[in-house]
């Protein structure tokens, strides 16, 4: 990922957490954008991340660990992977949720691929194209 690209996702976080959901919402090519908040793996820090997101049915927002195209999954993967329980903030509105990775051979995962696919505006194809790594989606389902 270029480091202009990164600083831009980096300013919006910074909004989005600054304003406390005020702005940022639909702030980053007006896609529909939560933070993601979990604790790091190794540091036991807490972490908050900006992603793009797609809804499946009432209490499930879905995110998609692509990392830009990049061979390597993103951080926040493995930290879910190690702690499945997390933090979604969707505007100014926080929940509890609890993560589950799901990959191509899931039954939901091409129907899931559609939704947030549509949400970014069809950047994700362009990602997996760039990479040989399948690109999980991850369930965030409300406790």
């Amino acid at each position: 990922m270029s480091d202009l690209y990164h600083n831009i996702l980096r300013a919006h976080r910074w909004i989005y957490e600054t304003t406390d959901g005020f702005l940022g919402h639909r702030l980053l090519f007006g896609n529909p954008t939560l933070l993601l908040r979990t604790t790091g793996r190794r540091t036991g820090l807490p972490r908050t991340t900006a992603l793009t997101y797609g809804r499946d049915g009432e209490k499930t927002y879905l995110v998609v660990a692509s990392n830009g195209g990049s061979p390597k999954p993103p951080a926040w993967l493995a930290n879910l992977k190690t702690e499945p329980l997390c933090t979604i903030q969707i505007g100014r509105r926080r929940h509890t949720a609890t993560a589950r990775p799901t990959l191509a051979d899931d039954p939901d995962y091409a129907r899931r691929w559609t939704i947030v696919d549509e949400a970014n505006k069809g950047r994700y194809t362009q990602y997996q194209q760039k990479t040989s790594r399948p690109i999980p989606i991850v369930e965030l389902r409300i406790n």
